[in-house]
């Protein structure tokens, strides 16, 4: 078992054999990737939320997403869901085993979803989700024996970055004047 530690979490639950592509680069190198796509989701006025896929085999990111509901006007516009559909097409398949999620903040119900049924393996986050985690902090969707699919989870990666950008966005949000005033 590994019993390293990394970032906030120990990923104890976790294989040696697991995780090859992380004796290179740590998690928190590639959450900070996840990190620059959430600043580029901020930058364009939607909330900062950023995700990269990585082949584990390889270690190469193979994809890279941010939120982009506002752009798109599409509610399933989040960063993981748009950087899964992405690895699908690298691989030419829904199936995405040799593959690891790193994301800057706990996965929805919607994206839990489709982590599951994409059957990434491994996900690692920066902070949870008070209001819609589905991993630990309101449903536990990521975490449930149930599902025909359970990936292995690690938390807690460059948090305190992650929570500041949100934090700023959603002040930046609420100091605009609305509509009609």
């Amino acid at each position: 078992m590994l019993a390293r530690h990394f970032g906030a979490v120990i990923l104890a639950a976790m294989s040696e054999e697991s995780l090859p592509f992380l004796e290179a680069k740590r998690p928190e190198y590639f959450i900070q990737l996840a990190m620059r796509e959430a600043r580029r989701a901020f930058d364009v006025d939607e909330v900062p939320v950023g995700a990269v896929v990585v082949d584990r085999p390889s270690g190469r990111v193979i994809a890279r997403a941010h939120n982009q509901r506002e752009l798109l006007q599409d509610p399933t516009a989040h960063a993981e869901v748009l950087a899964i559909t992405q690895a699908a097409a690298h691989y030419h398949s829904w199936r995405l085993t040799d593959c690891a999620l790193f994301v800057t903040l706990e996965p929805c119900l919607m994206c839990a979803g489709a982590i599951v049924m994409s059957r990434i393996p491994q996900v690692f986050y920066a902070v949870d989700d008070p209001k819609a985690g589905a991993h630990r902090s309101v449903f536990e969707v990521l975490a449930t024996s149930k599902n025909h699919h359970v990936p292995e989870v690690g938390r807690g990666f460059l948090a305190d970055e992650s929570a500041e950008l949100l934090r700023e966005f959603f002040r930046k949000k609420r100091s605009k004047p609305s509509n009609g005033s």
